[in-house]
């Protein structure tokens, strides 16, 4: 599919210059704060994000992805220190520390000061801080959190460079390209609920699940599917 000029417009090109990483920031900033939704590559697939705070940003990015208003939408933070702000950890901060940053999305509940309108229909909430730099930069230059879910049109595979998900682009006010993400690994982060004293569960494999598991494992909290033993 050609690109347009109007699509071309949109897509900002990460490169190694920190200059020029700044201005797409900045760039990325101010749409997110005037309620928009963008598409940005992050540890394992491309991502669509906005603010979680703002209701009527998430509400637009179910429409994007025309994606079914009963499936959760995560949330991304740039830091440890920033994901008691939305959820109440019930699992030793070291285990945190290991799981995050990285391809990992920790279910857990959620906080009193988590907009009540991002994902109304549950206690919970998935937390993400991706292992990848020009992400949680962002994160940090909003000063609050994002509402993060893959770049794709609901229920079609996840996307590895910006081409994969064009079918969205004209929905989307800005879009990263960070080139092709490194894996060829579409799985997505590993969903594990941690919300239980009875164990954890895992909601999705994706791509570090063994990983995951022997993390938990080393911690003593096993699947809540075998009584936590």
């Amino acid at each position: 599919m050609a690109i347009t000029r109007a699509a071309a417009r949109k897509i900002l090109h990460l490169t190694v210059s920190p200059d020029a990483v700044e201005t797409v920031i900045s760039q990325l900033v101010s749409v997110l704060k005037a309620g928009q939704v963008i598409a940005v590559p992050t540890d394992t697939i491309y991502g669509v994000a906005c603010l979680a705070q703002c209701t009527s940003a998430v509400q637009k990015m179910y429409d994007i992805k025309r994606r079914d208003l009963k499936k959760p939408i995560a949330v991304c933070v740039a830091e440890l220190d920033d994901i008691p702000k939305i959820a109440n950890v019930p699992i030793p901060e070291d285990l945190v520390a290991q799981l995050l940053p990285g391809p990992v999305t920790l279910v857990m509940n959620r906080s009193e000061d988590l907009n009540k309108e991002l994902n109304p229909f549950t206690q919970l909430v998935g937390v993400r801080i991706p292992d990848h730099g020009f992400i949680r930069q962002l994160v940090r230059a909003c000063g609050e959190p994002l509402a993060l879910t893959s770049a794709n049109l609901s229920a079609q595979p996840s996307s590895l460079q910006i081409t994969d998900f064009q079918p969205i682009w004209s929905k989307l006010a800005l879009i990263v390209d960070g080139g092709i993400i490194p894996g060829n690994n579409r799985a997505g982060s590993t969903v594990v609920d941690v919300s239980s004293p009875h164990g954890y569960k895992i909601v999705r494999a994706g791509e570090a699940a063994d990983q995951t598991v022997a993390k938990l494992h080393k911690f003593k909290i096993f699947n809540a599917e075998d009584g936590g033993h």
